[in-house]
């Protein structure tokens, strides 16, 4: 960016800034008092990134490994679809697939050149709470530069002849946002003003069904595929963050109540035929108005969506093959076991389905979600391939009968967007807080540290679960104080499941699928242990069909290596052997030979099942 066009725009933004101050000091107040009576219906608060921080493992593995591949890519291979379509130079190098412009563009047949710069705003987004997680001044930098280079680029023109200009200003939303709430980016708020003023002659007057869409002229099928239905949670999150009035405005013109959030709100399954992770993600809208406008109504919508989802999920927590939801009570799922390789569409659902988890488990303070977040992460998403530095990025879980993992052909996916995203809000998913004390969701290698009372604590887990199931806490405090520290029991935990505070057993009733909560005076060195009994177990495809299950131990799930036309009663199944505890191999006797059995993350290129006919 030149410094004349920077110091304009600069300027600009100051007199918006000050035009504007009223206004916005009369909405923050406003917010304010719909921000407290949020609050109270709202049992679990989340921790702020820089209050968690992982441990050596996958997950702080995956984080650094995303962090480190888009901290490097150059600004102007970022920027350089914007620059070309607003009709300006445009340095760098093209990054192909679905980010770059092409010619080649010709759905469905060929995607190359899709969604010009589609996945900017994630990896803005990613990058911008990777700087809250780490503190590392080189990322707040970069979030910095891309927002100041990409501040002279917005312009209408961007979205003339643009097959789904929802889809990526959603995304360009949430990283502007992201830069400005967890970067302290000056600029950010009043770039997103003018990209939202650059996008709103291209969105329709409300949320769209893909139906409706359909019904409307369009170029090709592409223009069909918009998503004005997910753009109200980044709406109310800009609200709230002090975009502007319009912001709650714009929230509430897209919520699509007719056709989905209405019926999900009346107990009514109209999952069937949607697109599966963008339906997900539009019940994080709902969670969004139910927290800013007290909108019960939309609260009911999404537990009851979320409901059907699981629902229909595979024993992995993954959903929706070919990226669709089927009719429940039918064997449309079952037949994709065998048509299908497209299972579930991973880290784009992972971060969907942590993110719905999350809003649900802040205010209803149920434990159970948290068991369908470690479902999906030790099954999908710790499994999913690294993002190759060219785009190549693992897109698709694999759940078919003769299974392989495999990354997806085109570059820059929008999976490659939301696995940045994912990784850096491992942290704030693994612990909640609440007056009485914190909330242990995840059992991950972590530390957490916050102020509870008059102590200044710091909580060390140390554990190699799923592997096995022990987990030790153990705290640091300047002062001893008396609170809570509550324990998620999973809902299929074994009757051996133990806690124990200072070698000592806890007095504390433990029951599966709820809380344990050790309320005690706590003081500095003290040592929590967690052991959880994980027996082996069969979860069956669904009701219809209770010949093809899948083995879990704990919340792990075990797929047949290789296992060609070899099978397996439920029997030999649940007399698994364990091979290694430190890989979390098992094997199975059968009538024909033993057959492996591995957790998701320790799958290479072998070909692989998860259901076995039985």
């Amino acid at each position: 960016m030149k410094i004349g066009n920077r110091r304009q725009f600069l300027k600009t933004s100051a007199a918006l800034a000050a035009g504007t101050a009223v206004m916005r000091s009369s909405v923050a107040a406003a917010f304010a008092d719909q921000s407290q009576s949020a609050q109270a219906a709202t049992k679990l608060i989340q921790f702020e990134y820089a209050d968690v921080q992982l441990l050596d493992g996958p997950m702080l593995e995956q984080f650094r490994q995303n962090v480190a591949l888009f901290l490097n890519l150059p600004d102007d291979n970022l920027l350089k679809p914007f620059r070309q379509l607003a009709g300006q130079a445009a340095p760098g190098e093209d990054m192909g697939g679905w980010y770059s412009p092409s010619g080649e563009f010709d759905p469905p047949r060929n995607m190359t050149g899709y969604i010009p710069g589609h996945s900017f705003g994630q990896y803005l987004s990613g990058l911008a709470r990777a700087y809250a997680v780490t503190g590392d001044k080189a990322v707040q930098e970069k979030v910095h530069g891309l927002v100041a280079g990409f501040a002279p680029t917005v312009t209408t023109k961007f979205y003339d002849g643009y097959c789904i200009p929802a889809y990526t200003f959603d995304k360009t939303n949430c990283g502007l946002i992201d830069a400005h709430q967890f970067a302290g980016d000056p600029m950010a708020l009043a770039v997103l003003n003018k990209a939202t003023d650059a996008v709103l002659p291209w969105l329709p007057e409300k949320a769209l069904n893909r139906e409706e869409m359909m019904a409307r002229p369009h170029k090709n099928i592409a223009f069909t595929w918009d998503e004005t239905y997910t753009l109200p949670e980044n709406f109310y999150l800009g609200y709230q963050r002090g975009a502007g009035a319009r912001y709650r405005q714009l929230a509430q013109r897209f919520l699509q109540d007719d056709t989905y959030l209405g019926p999900l709100s009346e107990n009514r399954n109209v999952l069937p035929g949607q697109h599966a992770y963008s339906h997900v993600n539009a019940l994080c809208s709902a969670m969004q108005s139910y927290l800013t406008d007290n909108s019960v109504k939309h609260l009911d919508a999404a537990r009851n969506g979320f409901r059907f989802v699981v629902e229909q999920s595979f024993a992995t927590g993954g959903w929706g093959p070919d990226e669709s939801f089927r009719n429940p009570g039918t064997d449309e799922l079952a037949k994709t076991l065998h048509t299908s390789h497209s299972s579930f569409e991973t880290p784009c659902g992972a971060y969907g389905h942590f993110k719905i988890a999350r809003y649900l488990m802040r205010v209803t303070g149920e434990s159970t979600y948290g068991d369908s977040m470690e479902a999906v992460l030790y099954n999908t998403i710790l499994g999913a391939r690294p993002i190759r530095p060219d785009g190549i990025s693992f897109y698709y879980a694999d759940y078919n009968m003769d299974a392989k993992k495999i990354d997806y052909e085109q570059k820059w996916p929008c999976c490659s967007g939301t696995f940045p995203q994912l990784t850096a809000d491992y942290g704030i998913s693994s612990y909640f807080r609440a007056p009485k004390g914190i909330y242990v969701n995840l059992y991950v290698p972590s530390r957490v540290t916050w102020r509870q009372g008059n102590a200044r604590v710091t909580l060390t887990q140390e554990t190699s679960y799923p592997n096995i199931g022990e987990t030790a806490l153990r705290l640091k405090m300047d002062r001893s104080e008396r609170f809570v520290i509550a324990l998620r029991v999973p809902a299929w935990a074994g009757k051996q499941t133990v806690v124990h505070v200072n070698g000592k057993p806890a007095a504390s009733a433990l029951r599966a699928g709820a809380w344990a909560e050790l309320d005690r005076e706590w003081k500095d060195g003290d040592r929590v242990e967690f052991s959880i009994d994980m027996p082996l177990r069969l979860v069956p495809l669904d009701a219809q069909h209770a010949n093809l299950v899948a083995l879990l131990h704990g919340p792990v799930a075990l797929f047949g290596i290789e296992p060609g036309t070899r099978r397996m009663t439920q029997k030999q199944m649940l007399e698994a052997q364990r091979v290694s505890s430190s890989s979390g191999e098992w094997e199975v006797a059968t009538d024909q030979g033993k057959i492996r059995m591995k957790a998701y993350p320790a799958i290479t290129n072998e070909s692989y099942r998860l259901y076995q006919e039985t």
